[in-house]
């Protein structure tokens, strides 16, 4: 479903600030694949979902959705292909206006336009029922304005937004990071039903370490720029942070040294 061949992506490339932060990386994923993605701080976790998105052109290699190449395709006509939750509660909602209008923003992302109401009485009813879901009580809030909601909450409804419209590729990007504990991981297991329910293909990165192990058919360890783990199917099931971590140290011939990961494990 996905296919990333060969990409190489160098920032301040001939300076004293030079980073290599993708190094030559291939990966595929078939469809309901459902990707965690671990590793240090400057590993090059979100910048492969930045390759994805289209936020930048990678320096060399290919990027594949459904054998089609969308290497040079910009990021907003990618759109039609993705859904994305950013770390940021703040990010990929409309602040000022309600839960309802950015579910109906959402619902129209790519199609036509017309003079007709806003939202129907139909979609509203139909919006309920998605945030009832959720079991947070947003379905008697339709109205109340996204900016004043908890970053759990919005997370949540971010997450409704980015998989409305069934895109082929989720990305999560560290979307609980900012979190507490107990919201972080309502928020997953919310993430984790979308994902289920509606089949989607989905790759999560997370700095926790119980988190990559626990969700996901497949968890991907990154460091400096290259893929240096691929763990999937029994292997996975069975696999523990003290697993993790020697393997990491065997492939990498390094310490693993993230606070944040180590911490959360």
């Amino acid at each position: 479903m996905l296919e990333i061949q060969h990409i190489t992506k160098v920032f301040n490339a001939h300076t004293a600030n030079e980073k290599v932060a993708l190094d030559d990386v291939s990966l595929t994923l078939n469809d309901g694949d459902f990707v965690t993605v671990i590793g240090g701080n400057g590993a090059g976790k979100s910048t492969i979902l930045n390759a994805i998105s289209g936020v930048w052109k990678p320096d060399a290699g290919k990027i594949l959705i459904d054998g089609i190449d969308i290497t040079n395709v910009p990021e907003h006509k990618r759109a039609k292909y993705l859904g994305r939750v950013f770390q940021d509660p703040m990010m990929g909602t409309a602040a000022s206006m309600g839960i309802d209008e950015n579910l109906a923003l959402a619902a129209r992302r790519g199609k036509l336009r017309g003079l007709g109401w806003g939202i129907t009485k139909k979609e509203r009813e139909g919006y309920k029922e998605l945030l009832a879901q959720l079991g947070l009580g947003l379905e008697n809030r339709l109205t109340t304005k996204i900016g004043i909601l908890s970053g759990g909450q919005r997370q949540a409804v971010t997450l409704l937004m980015a998989s409305l419209q069934r895109p082929r590729l989720l990305l999560l990007d560290e979307h609980t990071a900012a979190l507490d504990p107990k919201t972080a991981a309502k928020v997953l297991e919310i993430s984790d039903k979308i994902i289920t329910e509606n089949k989607l293909t989905a790759i999560m990165v997370t700095h926790n370490m119980n988190h990559a192990i626990t969700y996901g058919n497949r968890l991907i360890m990154m460091h400096n720029g290259k893929i240096i783990l691929d763990i999937s199917g029994e292997e996975k099931k069975q696999l523990t942070v003290e697993q993790l971590l020697k393997q990491f140290n065997v492939v990498s011939g390094e310490t693993f040294a993230n606070d944040r990961a180590l911490l959360s494990k």
